[in-house]
């Protein structure tokens, strides 16, 4: 199979990959959490507290996603 782009690869992992299946749901959570915070006009401190958290978690489950992607980009070179 060759993988043109990085949305047809994230497709394909998506499909073929339970790891990054599960990245990538979390990833999704975590945005969602995130855009419901932002859309608050005044977060206490906890709520701040778990913005950065969440961000960081955010950021964490993109780069194992990166990862995987990249190990899968290694082992299948596209001619």
């Amino acid at each position: 199979m060759e993988i043109l782009t990085e949305v047809e690869l994230k497709a394909h992992l998506t499909q073929t990959d339970d790891a990054f299946r599960s990245l990538s749901a979390k990833h999704t959570e975590y945005d969602q959490r995130l855009m419901a915070l932002e859309a608050k006009t005044h977060l206490t401190v906890d709520e701040q507290m778990e913005e950065v958290r969440l961000k960081k978690l955010k950021l964490h489950a993109k780069d194992q996603m990166r990862e995987i992607m990249a190990r899968y980009k290694e082992a299948h070179p596209v001619h």
